[in-house]
């Protein structure tokens, strides 16, 4: 049971109702992760939808986005975030298998996504600069411009995860693996 005090969408108003609507129009419902943030605020969600409108124009595909966002999501333990983008991520492309490498820092099928997810899980998991060899060891890879995407992607899923663990939104997608 969510932890925040929301009301139920049918009773927003102003930004919230016009946020509500276009995701309603866009993908058929409002999930719960966006319906108890833009309730308590719509200023979060709004961001939260430029960011990953922003990704969807960004240097990486939908597959490198979803991937950063189920490496990130399993560190957070979001079981909320994880439900979401196993649904995404199949819509990306990514098959089961791939999906739990990725979250679980196993071979995934594809080196590339596997790296991108490391140093997703890197960057979540320690603090400080981080160290030039593991930048040098993605750089082989992705070029500067899909790094800083990468930051980007981790971002825009680290606001989710935070909220969506604070609150303990309840999952309204098929449960991930």
């Amino acid at each position: 049971m969510p932890r925040l005090s929301t009301q139920p969408i049918t009773e927003a108003t102003g930004q919230a109702a016009q946020l509500f609507t276009a995701i309603k129009s866009a993908v058929g419902a409002v999930p719960n992760a966006y319906a108890g943030m833009g309730m308590l605020s719509p200023v979060a969600l709004e961001s939260v939808l430029h960011l990953d409108g922003a990704l969807r124009k960004s240097s990486l595909s939908a597959k490198e986005i979803e991937t950063v966002k189920l490496a990130v999501s399993q560190k957070a333990g979001c079981d909320y975030c994880l439900a979401a983008h196993t649904l995404m991520g199949k819509k990306a492309g990514l098959d089961a298998s791939a999906m739990l490498g990725v979250r679980h820092g196993q071979p995934s099928g594809d080196d590339k996504l596997d790296l991108l997810a490391d140093f997703a899980r890197h960057l979540v998991g320690t603090s400080g600069t981080v160290d030039a060899a593991v930048v040098e060891r993605v750089r082989a890879v992705y070029s500067d411009a899909q790094i800083v995407d990468t930051l980007l992607a981790v971002t825009a899923i680290t606001i989710t995860n935070l909220f969506n663990r604070v609150n303990d939104t309840v999952v309204d997608f098929p449960p991930a693996p």
